[in-house]
């Protein structure tokens, strides 16, 4: 698989870094709809470890973008643009973080019973045995069903969404287990938030009030620890905005006018 996508006919001073982790390809729509106003990148993450991953997206932008560069981080790689920008300030102009998830433990707690919670009954059952079976050691083709389980959770992630169709072009379960890990540790023991004294960029985040990773879990630390600092939240919106009825709209308004 190629590293990186381009869209448009370059420079690049745009980068669309997409979540999983292990979902490449999930951005493509925000890439296409931004790629008429400026050329963008979209990386595509292949390492199995958390510094792989940053060191990959680090070469990646080094080799292929327009320095510094925009970063637009959704979900997981909302955390992996953050990180980036913390190690290698000089790499990146802008921080756009889309759907993060929160950045102190306190504020993860709560997700998956929201998700659960969302989903009609026969979708729970279902959600909660691909949560069994994943979690078991002996259970082989982890990247099927974790796309399953991506697919049914897509209901509880949305408000009220256009479609609910993904362009990742699959699911990896080993970078989602190992990379994943690495940051829910990062975040457990502060070290993530902690980066902030390392960011040098404006940041603006971006999140849907119907988001099942709740909104103060970015807009809080943030706000906190960054001087600039710029948070936007979305109205009847869930976690992937571009698809979003009531939402879309101003989603890729405000990505025009932060690019």
């Amino acid at each position: 698989m190629r590293p990186v996508r381009k869209w448009g006919p370059g420079p690049y001073p745009v980068a669309v870094i997409h979540g999983g982790p292990g979902a490449p390809g999930e951005m493509a729509q925000v890439a296409r709809e931004l790629s008429v106003v400026k050329s963008v990148l979209e990386p595509f993450q292949t390492e199995t470890s958390l510094e792989g991953q940053i060191q990959e997206l680090r070469a990646v932008l080094s080799e292929h973008g327009q320095l510094p560069v925009t970063l637009i981080g959704f979900s997981w790689g909302a955390f992996l643009s953050w990180m980036v920008a913390a190690r290698y300030p000089a790499l990146v102009k802008k921080l756009i973080l889309v759907s993060s998830a929160p950045f102190e433990e306190q504020y993860a707690a709560s997700i998956t019973k929201t998700r659960l919670d969302r989903l009609k009954p026969e979708q729970r059952t279902e959600a909660q045995s691909l949560l069994v079976q994943i979690d078991d050691p002996k259970t082989p083709d982890k990247n099927a069903l974790l796309g399953k389980l991506g697919c049914l959770l897509a209901h509880a992630d949305a408000f009220d969404p256009v479609t609910l169709e993904n362009e990742a072009f699959h699911c990896q379960y080993a970078i989602f287990k190992s990379v994943w890990d690495e940051a829910v540790e990062r975040r457990r023991n502060m070290s993530l938030i902690r980066m902030a004294y390392s960011i040098r960029c404006p940041v603006v985040a971006i999140h849907g009030d119907r988001d099942p990773h709740p909104a103060e879990g970015v807009s809080i630390p943030l706000a906190r620890e960054l001087s600039d600092f710029k948070f936007i939240l979305l109205k009847k919106c869930g976690h992937r905005p571009w698809i979003e009825r009531n939402a879309s709209e101003d989603f890729f308004s405000i990505l025009v006018k932060e690019i």
